[in-house]
């Protein structure tokens, strides 16, 4: 076992949850990263962490300190809710163990409640296969210095290595089995963590995160894992494990604490009064995929007992709605939200994972939002490792119907490979869902900037993840005016970056200790 004497912060620093007075900021002590009892090479005893946040990123002016117990049974991760901070302001944070100092992030708070600010600057992420390519899309997306980043799921991958591999071929390693235990889950976060791209992610901003699926087992509903015909009987325990190495990995507040099996992870956060968040749980409440999942002709999908959020996580979601005098009120979910009918027939075939494979429960939530007159609703997704646009439709079987809200999907920082450029026109599912806008198979993530006026959805590309260091672009453009609900493009073609995003990379490299990307 490694003394203290080695560096504990390997795994970087986070922070996230913001309030009007305060955020979580996060760490977890490895000095053996990953070691084979997924405790990180620490010692079995308690860790005392001095944490410091400061309201210049030279820690000259102090805002507040303390001290935090990591131990053990939490695998030495510290979770500090911070509250007293002046809202809407930039704050740093870093820890120290001994001699070891870690390195130093960035956080935001949120602005005062009821205020109405001039801009947001959020972006929204999903999906990093670790074996598939490198994170150079977070490298990017730490450099624009948002106030807010959202990860929409898919942090990590289950696999073993070389069970899921891209077109491209892998180009890192998993290490160790298929996560199933406890030891499993926390060795695999470690691996991901690892990372300086997703550490400098972190470093940057405040995060707002929820799982989807492979954070414990691919296409995983409740309590029925992915292939029920291989009896499971320890899934039970798999989902708790998962659970508790998330927690664990990811700077939440103590309201996310797991019990057992169950998490809290639905949630809801404030931007003043420009935006609300309402960030979802699509996969520990949903009924089982029906026809047993897939694309399929399925009877079942418009069964309205089913549900995808569960009964209590509606209710909570449209009672949001009621209550929000947001300009703009955001979904946070992991699943495609519209529409998908690849048969060019009378019939319907669908992805029975997504909101497809539960037409009642969408129904049900887009009437919510319109009974309520929420005045901006938009859907924010992952999952599906490519770029979409598209408008949420009253009828999706009417495409000359009214548009009621938008959805924008972002690709994978990885997962998938390289991808590819093309005509979004090409897609068969444009012309046979004309409310569907966009398409681009790169991989990538979105900036937005939300004004009280307009909602502007930038899709960043880069054209490689084989090899580290791409370069980024910008696909395609997008705008939605306030109370207009439909999508306006304003450019369909490659745009270089703006000057201010390769300007900000100094000072998230400076933070973490590394050289600038090129």
């Amino acid at each position: 076992m490694a003394d203290m004497s080695t560096d504990p912060f390997t795994l970087g620093v986070a922070s996230g949850d913001p309030a009007h007075d305060g955020f979580v900021i996060w760490t977890r002590l490895a000095v053996v990263p990953l070691a084979d009892d997924g405790l990180g090479g620490m010692p079995d005893r308690l860790i005392e962490v001095e944490w410091q946040v400061a309201e210049d990123d030279r820690f000259a002016s102090i805002a507040a300190t303390g001290t935090f117990d990591a131990v053990p049974a939490s695998a030495h991760s510290v979770h500090v809710e911070l509250d007293g901070l002046r809202p809407g302001r930039e704050y740093f944070y870093r820890f120290r163990v001994g001699d070891h100092v870690s390195p130093a992030g960035r956080a935001v708070t949120a602005p005062r409640p009821h205020s109405m600010v001039r801009e947001l600057s959020m972006v929204f992420a999903s999906c990093a296969n670790f074996e598939h390519g490198y994170f150079t899309a977070y490298r990017h997306l730490a450099q624009l210095r948002p106030d807010l980043i959202l990860h929409l799921g898919d942090y990590q991958y289950e696999y073993r290595k070389d069970t899921y591999v891209s077109p491209d071929g892998n180009v890192r390693d998993h290490e160790g089995p298929e996560t199933e235990t406890l030891a499993d889950y926390r060795r695999r976060h470690a691996q991901y963590k690892s990372d300086p791209d997703l550490q400098a992610a972190h470093a940057a901003a405040p995060w707002l995160a929820v799982w989807d699926d492979h954070e414990l087992d691919n296409n995983w509903a409740n309590l029925a894992h992915e292939k029920p015909e291989i009896p499971q009987p320890n899934f039970a325990q798999r989902r708790a494990a998962a659970f508790q190495a998330y927690y664990e990995n990811l700077p939440l507040r103590s309201s996310s604490v797991p019990s057992g099996v169950d998490m809290q992870l639905y949630r809801r956060l404030s931007w003043g009064r420009l935006a609300t968040f309402h960030m979802m749980d699509t996969r520990q409440y949903r009924d089982d995929q029906a026809c047993g999942d897939g694309w399929k002709r399925c009877p079942d999908a418009d069964d309205p007992r089913r549900s995808i959020t569960g009964a209590r996580q509606e209710e909570w979601l449209l009672d949001g709605f009621r209550r929000s005098r947001a300009r703009w009120d955001l979904l946070g979910q992991q699943v495609f939200f519209s529409q998908r009918d690849r048969d060019t027939g009378p019939n319907k075939e669908t992805s029975q994972d997504s909101w497809d494979g539960y037409t009642a429960s969408r129904g049900r939530i887009t009437r919510g939002w319109v009974d309520a007159g929420v005045r901006n609703p938009v859907v924010l997704t992952g999952d599906v490792h490519n770029h979409w646009a598209g408008e949420v439709k009253s009828d999706f079987d009417d495409p000359t119907g009214e548009s009621i809200g938008v959805e924008l999907v972002a690709s994978s920082i990885t997962t998938g490979g390289n991808g590819s450029d093309g005509d979004p026109a090409d897609n068969p599912l444009i012309p046979n869902n004309p409310h569907l806008k966009f398409f681009n198979a790169q991989r990538g993530f979105v900036a937005t900037r939300i004004t009280p006026n307009e909602l502007t959805a930038d899709f960043l590309v880069v054209p490689t993840v084989t090899e580290p260091g791409s370069s980024i672009h910008s696909r395609a453009t997008f705008v939605v005016a306030d109370r207009d609900r439909t999508l306006h493009q304003t450019h369909d073609r490659p745009v270089e970056p703006r000057e201010r995003r390769r300007m900000a990379s100094w000072s998230v490299d400076r933070m973490l200790g590394v050289d600038p990307v090129n």
